[in-house]
């Protein structure tokens, strides 16, 4: 070895990093080619194969409890397709700014779009922003099913970098906008545009474009239709958006706000049949299987319902005939089997054809006294309480929040009785008893019992919760009352017994949720006090002659609204009428709520037989006295035959004879055949 060489090998290697940075260099290089010529292969191979041919699905039936169709839900369905050229300038823009801003600038996916999504949903620790382009929702609408797992999401983003390949920025674009679902079987710009405006969509102005522009994201939602507010809401987002995305100005923005709308009547090619039953199953359904609404219609899906398509039609047609020459007078009622939980029939308004927002659903009216029963039966089990518990019924300023405020109730009339027992308290629905008894049980506990009967309405623990100043909904009031009728047990409610895929795979059934909330005694011993509503005196006494069979129940009224909730052991069912904009009820209108009810409830039973409430164990049934709260003898000869729960019942007798020598009163029919004949069956 030369002197040269051994000299430069015994030099110390003073570079060692930037040669690791070479080699590190040339393996990122050779990564990023082979990189690039798989994607090119790839590319060249995607554009070499035939876009996926388009599959519309079977359309979706929906049956009743017997299995008749009710409902083939794509049957009608409205498409009219139109080139680009043919669609509003307007419509385009609001559609690309609150869709896709950068759709002309990507090949089928956003990756700016990914990593905004991905920041404002860790801002919320929620999935509140979606990052799927127009391309995007074009495959799956055209390819693919609407599953929330990955190996879609791949499939989903394959097919659009395919169509990128296949087909320019504008087919893309009025593909699309000949798809897209806008509610109410509307496919398409072209006949959303005729639907909500009669009109061409070349002729949409800015304001119609960005309240159409923003349908799709929701059409249960944003539809002016079903939410008129949601849907302006959803439109000023629009116009801000453009405003973000410099297609338009601020002042066009606020001035597009501004424009009034003429959105056309909905009018549907054929009859309703259970539309707000309808709707609330296809929601329903949709949140179970976590499918879109737009392909739910073409999912071939096969959903069994618990509707009793007879009583729905007895329902629609008493609430529209009861309604009769009332004006703008809107009523709701829901019926549940209390012993499945599934509901049987529902109407959400006086007619579905003019107006879809569904108030059987809605928990923005308060119950008045319809309320009172769950406080009751608190109080039964709670303090004790018995059908002979008294209050003095008479003008009272109540304290509470330890003397710290005061609440004073009056009655509807500003009429008093008196000392009055539970069963007058009910039947006459006298405030005074009621919010001595919620004070003397605790709003707290009436609330806790209400939410074990099902009823997630928002309440505070105040006075004013015995009188039902908390709204609910007639949906959570017919299930609560369900409980009643069902001996204290609550079955969750149901709308779907079943749901099969197009080759008869179940994916989903039916399994309500069942729980003991009450004890059988308690809500036997509310039943029979509840009877008494209906009987001479009670304030459901004007639609006595109609009920041909037990029934129990509570009205309940306030300035807006009038209610009945009722049961049999077979049905339990909730009506509710008023106005949809605070408009307060007069005297007539406040007293529709009890012959809906009562018409419904026969016509719906007419062919069962009338039966007794079951009497279960733990209750004792004896002749009272109500002038003394004791038992009677022959002595009492105005005597009342009372339930009580075993052990609550008085032992002394009205009088002071001696029990053996004692003989109880038997006292005269009431008018009420089953009155007469629960006597007989008691004694």
């Amino acid at each position: 070895m030369s002197d040269a060489k051994k000299n430069r090998a015994a030099e110390p290697d003073v570079f060692p990093w930037f040669r690791k940075m070479k080699t590190t260099a040339s393996l990122m290089f050779s990564s990023i080619i082979l990189c690039v010529a798989v994607i090119f292969i790839l590319l060249l191979y995607m554009r070499s194969q035939a876009l996926p041919v388009s599959k519309m699905g079977p359309a979706t039936e929906m049956y009743d409890i017997h299995g008749e169709v009710i409902e083939t839900l794509n049957d009608g369905k409205n498409m009219q397709p139109v080139p680009l050229a043919d669609i509003s300038p307007d419509l385009i823009h609001a559609t690309l700014a609150i869709e896709d801003r950068n759709f002309y600038h990507h090949y089928g996916f956003d990756l700016r779009g990914i990593a905004r999504a991905a920041v404002v949903n860790l801002q919320h620790m929620a999935k509140v922003q979606g990052a799927g382009t127009i391309t995007q929702q074009l495959a799956r609408n055209l390819y693919l099913s609407h599953e929330r797992t990955w190996s879609r999401k791949v499939k989903e983003t394959y097919y659009a970098v395919q169509m990128e390949l296949h087909m320019t920025k504008d087919q893309i674009l009025e593909e699309y906008l000949n798809q897209i679902y806008y509610g109410h079987s509307t496919y398409g710009i072209e006949a959303a545009s005729k639907l909500f405006f009669g009109k061409d969509a070349k002729d949409l102005t800015l304001a119609e474009s960005a309240m159409l522009a923003g349908i799709p994201k929701g059409p249960r939602y944003y539809s002016p239709y079903y939410d008129l507010k949601s849907s302006k809401d959803r439109q000023e987002t629009v116009l801000q958006t453009m405003v973000a995305t410099g297609d338009i100005t601020q002042q066009q923005a606020d001035q597009a706000a501004k424009e009034p709308l003429n959105i056309l009547p909905l009018e549907p090619k054929k009859p309703a049949i259970a539309g707000y039953f309808r709707d609330y199953v296809r929601s329903t359904a949709t949140e179970l299987l976590g499918i879109d609404e737009d392909q739910f219609d073409d999912s071939g899906l096969k959903i069994y319902t618990t509707l009793d398509a007879a009583a729905q039609k007895i329902a629609e047609e008493t609430v529209s005939s009861q309604l009769s020459g009332y004006n703008d007078l809107q009523a709701a009622l829901v019926a549940v089997d209390p012993r499945s939980g599934y509901v049987k029939a529902m109407v959400g308004g006086r007619n579905y054809n003019e107006n879809q927002f569904n108030r059987a659903l809605s928990n923005t009216r308060q119950p008045g006294s319809s309320f009172k029963p769950i406080m009751y039966v608190t109080a039964l089990q709670q303090k004790q309480y018995t059908p002979l518990t008294q209050f003095k019924s008479e003008p009272t300023t109540f304290t509470y929040d330890s003397g710290r405020k005061t609440y004073t109730p009056s009655n509807f009339d500003n009429k008093y009785y008196d000392w009055i027992d539970l069963r007058q308290a009910i039947a006459k629905s006298d405030n005074i008893f009621a919010v001595h008894t919620i004070l003397d049980v605790g709003p707290d506990n009436v609330i806790a019992m209400a939410r074990k009967m099902g009823i997630n309405s928002p309440m505070q623990p105040l006075p004013s919760l015995a009188l039902g100043t908390f709204p609910v909904s007639p949906y959570e009031m017919a299930s609560a009352f369900g409980i009643f009728a069902n001996q204290g047990l609550r079955v969750e409610p149901t709308v779907i017994v079943r749901i099969e895929d197009s080759r008869g795979k179940i994916l989903y059934e039916a399994n309500p949720a069942k729980e003991q909330v009450i004890e059988p005694p308690y809500t036997y011993v509310m039943t029979q006090l509840m009877e008494s509503v209906f009987e001479n005196g009670g304030t459901g006494s004007r639609v006595s002659s109609v009920l041909k069979r037990p029934v129990a129940g509570k009205t309940g009224t306030t300035d807006t609204d009038a209610w009945l909730v009722g049961y049999t052991p077979e049905l339990s069912t909730a009506v509710w009428v008023g106005y949809d904009k605070g408009r307060q009820i007069n005297a007539v209108e406040s007293h529709l709520a009890a012959p809906i009810f009562a018409e419904f409830t026969e016509k719906a039973l007419e062919s069962v037989p009338p039966k007794l409430f079951p009497i279960p164990d733990g209750v004792a049934n004896v002749y009272i006295d109500p002038a003394t709260g004791k038992l009677a003898n022959s002595d009492c000869p105005n005597s009342r035959m009372e339930a009580f729960v075993e052990g609550t019942q008085p032992t002394a007798y009205c009088t002071e004879q001696k029990q053996d020598s004692a003989k109880p009163a038997k006292p005269k029919g009431n008018g009420t055949w089953w009155e007469d004949l629960k006597r007989w069956w008691n004694d």
